[in-house]
């Protein structure tokens, strides 16, 4: 196997003897997002467009943002990332739709050998991060290799996601745990203040849920 499919396959690989397409381009072309006019607005995500594997319709990021390679990262319609965004996207990093996140959320796929005799030789291993639909995570929170986040999720902010997270679940914590589901009283509150919103903007009430 080459590094490249070790890589892509989880097994230990070499990270300087990887062969990457466009590596250079790639680079370039997140250094112009980066560097862009503050009132550029959605003209600056072309250039992420141009990196990303995938990127939905009304995805917008803040910069400054990083990424390792961004030809791995996939993003779904309505996504949302506060500045600050990293990703170390050594695997596949996938988001659904209606994504937000808050500032400095780091996504992590690298990870590195227990035994130190093993991890001084420079190998390491990459682990695909995937988040579901409907998921908002809030601000500093890092995402560790391997992780699966379920649909209708919400991250508190400073949290480390060690462990996979179910679907319908605020989860909180330094290691983040599942503090309770997410219930039908949520939904009818939060209902009931954008309704509350929307009857304070618009007398035909045309939007209303």
């Amino acid at each position: 196997m080459t590094e490249l499919e070790r890589q892509q396959s989880g097994k230990l690989y070499n990270p300087f003897k990887v062969s990457l397409p466009q590596y250079h381009e790639k680079k370039e072309l997140v250094a112009k997002f980066n560097a862009s006019a503050w009132n550029d607005g959605m003209k600056r995500m072309d250039y992420l467009r141009n990196v990303f594997a995938r990127m939905g319709s009304r995805a917008y990021i803040e910069p400054p943002f990083f990424c390792d390679h961004g030809w791995k990262i996939s993003v779904g319609e309505n996504f949302y990332a506060n500045t600050g965004f990293l990703v170390l996207d050594e695997a596949e990093v996938v988001f659904g739709d209606n994504v937000f996140l808050g500032p400095r959320v780091c996504i992590y796929t690298a990870t590195h050998p227990i035994d130190a005799e093993v991890r001084n030789t420079g190998l390491e291993i990459a682990l695909p991060v995937k988040i579901g639909n409907d998921v908002w995570i809030g601000g500093n929170v890092v995402v560790n290799p391997g992780i699966t986040i379920g649909n209708n999720v919400v991250i508190g902010s400073g949290s480390v996601v060690t462990k996979n997270i179910s679907d319908g679940v605020i989860a909180v914590g330094n290691p983040c745990r599942v503090l309770r589901e997410i219930t039908e009283k949520d939904k009818l509150h939060w209902k009931e203040q954008y309704n509350e919103y929307m009857n304070d903007l618009d007398c035909n009430n045309k939007n209303k849920i």
